[in-house]
């Protein structure tokens, strides 16, 4: 029989410590705690229930020692100070959770040495999957972390990454809607401030909006395409050369989530009429878009949609899927 458990046993136990307790073997505890079925189900629940007295917990690192999948999962953000980014990492680690994983958040404020040390960090870990937003450029010896873990891209890509899976937003079509709400407006001189195009996401977009400004047979002025590294301060001094030109134009639509609170926070700074003097698409939905200026129009995306999509891509570990997780244009009192 069992003896209670004191203080030493709950800081001892493990399997070796269940199996001499019980008389059993060091296997026939394992396998009970494994839900094999070749154990007696009276034996199983001898096992379960002192593995329950001794607050056993399995070893992630006894279990990556003999070659058994970790359920350790990580999440490489370039901040969460991002509303979009912090909704999504909520979401994807109550699925997680709830799919028995333990999500595992790394920043990188996308510099590829804080990229590298995440990604070694979380290999060292067992980590098995890894859903990453690739910073601008890789380190160079980031290739290796390839094969031992799954990466998927997560709105950005990186070319000739051998990843598992990628997962896009899909907001070239809605870019278009945007540009198409302001033409019929009668706005002509629409800007666009968005990510670095040496980054995908930053190519993607501006060149969504190019096209769209062709198939409405507006002019294609360079010097209101603004672009740079990806931030809110970014976005804010960008909207201040836009807001200085001799001509300032008449719309601005935003490709990126904190470039528009800069660009947005620059009009609101300057007290700039909006819609009077500059119409105004955003991107993200943040809470407070509903309340500014009577609602900032903006290109709409579900972070918990995407958290969804990428759980799924998480689960699947036989494709090599593209994901595509679409957008739509929420019109208000900004345009």
């Amino acid at each position: 029989m069992a003896t209670p458990p004191d203080e030493t046993d709950l800081m001892r136990a493990t399997l070796k410590s269940i199996a001499k307790d019980l008389n059993l073997s060091h296997m026939t505890v394992s396998r009970a705690l494994s839900g094999h079925p070749n154990v007696k189900p009276a034996t199983r629940d001898l096992i379960l229930a002192r593995a329950r007295e001794l607050g056993y917990v399995k070893s992630s690192a006894a279990n990556a020692m003999r070659g058994d999948p970790t359920a350790i999962v990580g999440l490489l953000l370039p901040n969460i100070v991002n509303e979009f980014y912090a909704r999504f990492a909520n979401t994807l680690a109550l699925l997680c959770a709830d799919s028995g994983y333990d999500l595992v958040i790394h920043l990188t404020n996308d510099e590829a040495d804080r990229e590298y040390q995440a990604l070694a960090r979380l290999q060292a870990l067992q980590a098995g999957t890894v859903i990453m937003v690739p910073t601008p450029v890789a380190h160079p010896d980031t290739p290796r972390f390839h094969d031992h873990m799954r990466l998927i891209e997560f709105i950005r890509t990186r070319p000739h990454s051998n990843v598992v899976g990628r997962l896009i937003i899909e907001d070239a079509p809605t870019i278009a809607a945007a540009v198409d709400h302001l033409a019929h407006r009668g706005h002509m001189r629409i800007a666009f401030i968005g990510a670095d195009e040496s980054l995908s996401s930053g190519k993607d977009r501006a060149a969504a909006f190019r096209a769209a400004i062709a198939a409405q047979s507006l002019t294609d002025n360079p010097d209101l395409i603004r672009t740079g590294a990806p931030g809110f301060a970014m976005g804010r001094s960008q909207m201040e050369v836009l807001l200085d030109r001799p001509t300032p134009p008449d719309a601005v639509i935003c490709g990126g989530f904190e470039i528009c609170s800069g660009a947005l926070d620059a009009c609101l700074r300057r007290d700039v009429d909006l819609p009077g003097a500059l119409a105004f698409v955003g991107y993200g939905n943040p809470s407070a878009y509903q309340w500014i200026v009577g609602g900032i129009t903006t290109i709409d995306l579900s972070a918990d949609d995407i958290a969804e999509r990428a759980m799924k891509l998480l689960l699947d570990k036989t494709s090599k899927d593209e994901v595509r997780s679409p957008t739509r244009l929420l019109i208000r009192n900004s345009t």
